[in-house]
């Protein structure tokens, strides 16, 4: 049994681990290697949509950054719903084993961090 996954575009999300995009002159296919669901993206822009939502604080910050108009806005929440619901996209999680920037003074990473970067890579 599957648990039902409620989409908010408030919050951050990233293309699935388990799913691979292949780029096709319509979109792309999507396959979900765990569930074996198969799914078309029918537009380079939703495509573009979904590879760059792990770079962005939430799905709708990632809309106004990949262009898409207000107008547009409606269709994109659905996909993206769509997606979640099938378990092509998953929400993003902070991942404890990450770096964590100081919050006092807005200032430089505690020391023994490496590097700023905490987005994980897919």
């Amino acid at each position: 049994m599957t648990t039902a996954v409620a989409f908010d575009v408030d919050l951050p999300w990233r293309k699935a681990r388990s799913v691979a995009l292949r780029p096709e002159p319509f979109g792309a296919l999507v396959y979900h290697f765990g569930n074996r669901k198969l799914s078309f993206l029918k537009s380079k822009q939703l495509v573009a949509v979904v590879e760059a939502l792990a770079d962005h604080p939430t799905a709708a910050v990632t809309l106004l950054a990949c262009g898409v108009t207000e107008a547009q806005r409606p269709a994109y929440v659905k996909a993206l719903a769509d997606l979640a619901r099938s378990h092509m996209i998953e929400r993003r999680v902070k991942d404890p084993a990450a770096p964590h920037h100081s919050h006092a003074r807005g200032g430089p990473l505690h020391r023994g961090h490496p590097t700023g970067e905490t987005r994980s890579t897919l």
